[in-house]
């Protein structure tokens, strides 16, 4: 099945995260409707937090049951728990602290309890495994199907922690892996790699800024995920680009929309 790649452009990132967490809650309540329980994979960043802010701000979230969805994470930042730097701790403030979710259903990547870098590689190893328990016979894969995984992109066409060039963009067997080395710090996270990242039915991948302009434009031009991975994370069903224009600034025309 091809993919469905569906591009919308909003006038400013306040207005992209804003609708972003209104499309957010319409999924995750109609696939409650279904009878199933949403798996949602968040992402951090600038624009991934302000996704969660808004999530908790609106009114509409009360919409959905959080006690019946499941969290995962994308990427994480290998530091002490709690760190203000780490994903979770960013997600937790921004939305989880605050609705009544099921903790049990709340799936964290690990944390460096004073190993060092060389702990990456454990906590890769753990949530792998976690993953593998959650998967169900009819998702027929090493991991969840993910109903939305959110993702960040940097300027250079990273998203998650794949980045370009580096090992874990030419993982193929793996689902988590251990991140050294990265160009911005820090240095050391765990990342689901693209091989996961796909099994999501939908990838939703937020990018505003200028910043992310080039990047975006080379993603939806046709580049390979080598030297951008950011075009590489696509979903089974759908992969839906949520941009502001100045990230949309240098698409060529026939690929960009109407400001929404």
């Amino acid at each position: 099945m091809t993919t469905r790649r569906d591009i919308v452009v909003h006038a400013g990132p306040d207005v992209a995260a804003a609708a972003a967490a209104a499309r957010l809650v319409t999924r995750l309540v109609d696939v409650q409707a279904a009878g199933r329980v949403p798996r949602l994979v968040l992402t951090g960043g600038g624009i991934g937090i302000a996704v969660l802010e808004q999530l908790r701000s609106g009114p509409a979230h009360d919409a959905v049951d959080w006690t019946h969805v499941d969290f995962y994470w994308g990427d994480e930042r290998f530091l002490a728990p709690g760190d203000p730097e780490r994903n979770e701790t960013q997600a937790r403030e921004a939305l989880l602290d605050h609705l009544p979710v099921d903790p049990a259903r709340v799936h964290p990547m690990g944390a460096d309890t004073g190993t060092g870098p060389s702990g990456a590689e454990a906590a890769a190893e753990a949530y792998a495994e976690l993953l593998a328990a959650q998967a169900r016979p009819e998702d027929h894969g090493p991991v969840p199907v993910f109903d939305v995984t959110l993702l960040g992109m940097g300027p250079e066409g990273h998203t998650a922690s794949v980045f370009p060039h580096s090992p874990a963009v030419y993982e193929t067997e793996r689902t988590v892996v251990a991140v050294h080395g990265c160009p911005k710090p820090p240095p050391t996270r765990v990342s689901l790699t693209l091989p996961a990242i796909r099994r999501s039915v939908e990838v939703w991948i937020l990018a505003t800024g200028e910043s992310k302009a080039a990047a975006v434009a080379m993603a939806l031009g046709g580049a390979g995920e080598v030297a951008i991975p950011v075009a590489g994370a696509t979903g089974t069903h759908r992969t839906l680009w949520l941009l502001d224009r100045a990230a949309a600034a240098k698409l060529p025309r026939d690929l960009t929309p109407p400001i929404a």
